[in-house]
């Protein structure tokens, strides 16, 4: 027997939808995170290489700034239309588009005979890795919705083994078989994750439509009637402010950290490499990082982990001279940024929107934090030829990101769903 229930015109059927066993969904979600990794070490490569293709190409400071976070610019691009997109196309056929796009594009960025193709190569890139995104959040963050920050956080740490092995594999294959290696490499382990995941993850998986909570051999209907019935309310609207302050502040960072050690602080080029490869094994703290945002105050963890991240980025180019120090910094830039920061505001995101809208709500996160980061490196690379390496850091990941923790410090609490345990912990049972 099925029932309906009417809220607002959108109707809900009351059944039970077939689940995977725990085992093969957690054997899925690897797959899955596997294919991010990959992700993780396309877009990460490039700032460590960039001091060579400076030097092939005569690029200037911020010619080289802008390749390094252009990136971004395809992924905002495409971030809010891919949200439609995931209404028409499954999330899986969307998933393995993108992988094979930007493994394409990172394939010709090494082939690219100047600046303005190259740019565009990478500029595209981002776009096959917005799809990828806003598909593999969605499906994961909807599959797992009773724990959904955790969720988030395992990709995260996907995330953080990628943004360790790319840079320090990529400065290690630049030095023995030349810049352009790593961008052969990757692109060729992308296009075999997507040959994999069309054959093995099954569309139980990717394309779950209802939030379920799961208790032993039960399932439930979350309720949602306390959330805004509209894409665009008031905590969508604030974390998409917040986003723009992680992704400005991070990837101001990100850009020229490499550049900055390898010019300013004299720096080998692998030890320079394994300083921003500490910033991928900071993401690995993604598991940590949504773990609290699913037991304690979204809000507040966030709020935590922007000021961490806004002493540490001041440190980094204002007070440490050593390996060691660079090494420990850009751990905890890191871990603030991506294990903790990105975690959960994109957990948080969707947890401000009803079911039917989560996918919607994955693409306007990414055009939020990535829009912004497209041209971090530019502006970054600008307050450094106006205020020195110092100052850039100051005005950019210091005093720019005190607009997320406004933007969510005047979120709604009671506007936002609840993990398994905050409810429970509330006293709410379904």
């Amino acid at each position: 027997m099925k029932t309906a229930v009417q809220r607002n015109d959108v109707v809900i059927e009351d059944k039970p939808q077939r689940k995977l066993s725990t085992k093969v969904a957690i054997a899925i979600l690897v797959l899955l995170a596997a294919s991010y990794v990959i992700n993780a070490m396309d877009r990460q490569v490039f700032p460590v290489v960039v001091g060579a293709v400076q030097s092939e190409y005569g690029f200037s400071l911020t010619q080289s700034g802008l390749l390094s976070t252009i990136f971004t610019l395809g992924i905002g691009l495409a971030g809010i239309p891919t949200g439609f997109l995931l209404d028409k196309l499954s999330r899986k056929a969307v998933m393995i588009i993108g992988i094979v796009i930007y493994s394409a594009f990172t394939m010709f960025t090494a082939l690219a005979i100047g600046f303005p193709d190259m740019l565009a190569y990478r500029a595209i890139t981002g776009i096959g890795e917005a799809l990828q995104n806003a598909a593999l959040f969605s499906a994961v963050g909807t599959y797992f919705s009773s724990h959904r920050s955790l969720a988030i956080g395992s990709l995260n740490f996907a995330y953080g083994v990628g943004g360790f092995l790319g840079p320090y594999l990529g400065a290690k294959m630049a030095v023995a078989y030349g810049w352009k290696m790593p961008f052969y490499l990757y692109a060729i382990l992308g296009f075999v994750l997507a040959i994999i995941i069309l054959f093995i993850v099954p569309k139980i998986f990717t394309e779950t439509k209802e939030e379920i909570e799961v208790d032993s051999n039960k399932s439930k209907k979350v309720d949602q009637s306390h959330i805004p019935d509209k894409l665009y309310n008031r905590n969508v609207i604030l974390c998409a402010t917040a986003a723009v302050a992680v992704g400005a502040s991070i990837y101001g960072y990100v850009g020229l950290y490499v550049k900055y050690l390898t010019s300013e602080l004299g720096f080998e080029g692998p030890t320079a490499g394994f300083a921003l490869s500490l910033f991928g094994i900071g993401a690995l703290m993604g598991l940590v990082g949504g773990w609290l945002g699913d037991r304690f105050n979204q809000r507040y963890v966030i709020v935590t982990a922007f000021i961490g991240a806004m002493i540490t980025g001041y440190l980094l180019f204002n007070a440490a001279t050593t390996p060691l120090q660079h090494y420990f910094l850009s751990f905890l830039m890191g871990t603030f940024g991506s294990g903790i920061l990105f975690v959960n505001v994109y957990s948080l995101i969707q947890r401000s929107v009803r079911v039917e809208y989560v996918g919607r709500a994955s693409g306007i996160f990414i055009s939020s934090l990535y829009l912004p980061s497209a041209i971090a490196g530019y502006i970054f690379a600008l307050l450094v030829e106006n205020v020195g390496w110092g100052g850039a850091a100051f005005w950019e990941l210091t005093v720019f990101p005190i607009i997320g923790v406004i933007a969510v410090l005047f979120m709604q609490d009671d506007k936002i769903n609840l993990s398994k345990h905050q409810a429970n912990k509330a006293g709410i049972h379904g």
